[in-house]
């Protein structure tokens, strides 16, 4: 059996499904988004962020990625609107990258990976009294989406970038607050929506998906910054955090929305 899942060959995603057998289910993240096929829904309104900076509390390694965690006890930054009904609360944000430029988002736009994608994850906070019990529900969990395209130094992402020497082994964490991730968001919040799961185990069918269709940029430099987060502990031989995001899924008949 898998001792610790992960992205290598001996545990990565074509492995997951022996722990973790809803990863062959219905509604699995992330997918390939065939534009052509997406459903224009008038009814749809834009999507509201809403957040106050000072519920960023750290920024950790847990060894699969680096988050930014905040303060969910109460509905201070809250994402409305869009496919949405009622408040969804921000719980954190978190990045996935590949070994190269080329490749590292979940998402995949008519075929084509972006260099790395932003996820920020929220509950649905109006209906569940926390993220474990709403990470449960079908309705539970929305997490927005945004593809980060190699270009200019991100100055918005460089306040992450920074601090990652920081946590560079698994475990660590540091002080983050007085940061808004709505700063590191497209000008246009245009997007995709449909019904998915958790990308990581335990890939939990409970995801509204929102996926901003304006990428922001990240720097070569700042990507590789990624890329030297370990996801090893202090004191273990160190291995790269190279890659950690999983293949599409197929759609199984799902309806993707654009508004």
């Amino acid at each position: 059996a898998m001792l610790h899942w992960g992205y290598d060959e001996h545990n990565g995603p074509a492995h997951w499904k022996e722990v973790f057998p809803v990863a062959n289910g219905n509604r699995q993240s992330p997918i390939d988004i065939k534009t052509e096929e997406t459903k224009y829904d008038p009814g749809l309104p834009p999507i509201s962020p809403n957040y106050d900076p000072t519920s960023a509390k750290v920024i950790l390694n847990n060894g699969h990625s680096t988050s930014v965690e905040f303060d969910d006890t109460e509905n201070k930054s809250v994402l409305r609107g869009g496919p949405l009904t009622g408040r969804y609360r921000l719980r954190q944000i978190h990045f996935h990258w590949g070994a190269s430029d080329d490749v590292g988002s979940e998402h995949a736009v008519d075929g084509k990976k972006y260099a790395a994608e932003l996820h920020v994850v929220h509950w649905n906070s109006d209906k569940y009294s926390s993220f474990v019990e709403a990470a449960r529900q079908r309705d539970g969990l929305a997490v927005m989406a945004v593809f980060l395209r190699i270009g200019e130094c991100n100055s918005q992402l460089k306040k992450i970038t920074d601090r990652l020497d920081a946590i560079r082994a698994k475990g660590k964490q540091a002080l983050f607050t007085n940061f808004d991730p709505s700063c590191l968001l497209p000008h246009s919040l245009d997007y995709w929506t449909y019904l998915g799961s958790l990308t990581v185990p335990p890939l939990l069918e409970s995801v509204i998906w929102i996926i901003v269709r304006e990428p922001i940029s990240v720097s070569s430099e700042q990507l590789a910054k990624f890329r030297s987060l370990l996801c090893t502990a202090e004191g273990e031989a160190a291995c790269c955090m190279l890659r950690n995001y999983r293949p599409p899924q197929p759609l199984k008949g799902r309806e993707v929305r654009r508004n």
